[in-house]
């Protein structure tokens, strides 16, 4: 069975890639979102979620028995080493997960939307990378609005980025999202236009 193409997609917290993704679909490409898979692997009655339990205490589970993420952030804000225990188990994991997903997908080629493509060094599983170019006073408006945070919170997110620039740098594509969707719908229709040419 051949595997399909994969193309990555990524950009900063607030920048669109999940409204890119969805634009993408409508012309037939599936996608798979590292961040869907990262909560996929932690679900109830997961192994991953199991050894977290027995890591952290039964007080990281919420009553439906699923994974308190707000504490699980608290407690490994401020500790490196628990924050390398848990990325020491969870990365090889999710990783695994998003190459099954990547390998089932249908299509002339496959997204992988990851926000940390290159900080986590998944471009080597990609044919070609996109990023995604905001300016950042958009994306702290944005996430400010979407998850109720602070600006403060955005500014701690963002600084465990890699900026708009580098990310640039190191992608063969750019999609500047300027929030003009009509706009965004051509730039990606083009784009995807010129990817089915190169992937032909």
């Amino acid at each position: 069975m051949n595997s399909p193409k994969v193309v990555g997609l990524t950009g900063g917290i607030g920048s669109g890639k999940t409204t890119i993704a969805k634009l993408f679909q409508q012309q037939g490409i599936p996608f798979v979102d590292a961040d869907d898979v990262a909560r996929e692997v932690v679900a109830p009655g997961e192994p991953c979620l199991a050894q977290i339990v027995a890591h952290f205490g039964p007080d990281i589970v919420n009553h439906q028995g699923a994974l308190d993420r707000a504490q699980l952030r608290r407690l490994i804000f401020d500790d490196p080493e628990q924050k390398a225990w848990l990325e020491a188990l969870l990365h090889p994991i999710i990783r695994q997960r998003i190459v099954q997903h990547l390998q089932a997908a249908k299509g002339p080629y496959v997204l992988l939307v990851h926000p940390l493509l290159f900080e986590k060094q998944q471009q080597s599983l990609c044919d070609y990378t996109i990023a995604v170019s905001v300016p950042r006073s958009t994306q702290i408006e944005r996430v400010i609005e979407r998850d109720q945070n602070s600006a403060a919170q955005v500014e701690r997110i963002l600084a465990t980025q890699l900026t708009d620039q580098e990310r640039i740098v190191k992608a063969d594509f750019i999609l500047k999202n300027t929030s003009n969707h009509k706009d965004l719908s051509g730039k990606v229709l083009s784009l995807h236009e010129k990817l089915l040419e190169l992937l032909a």
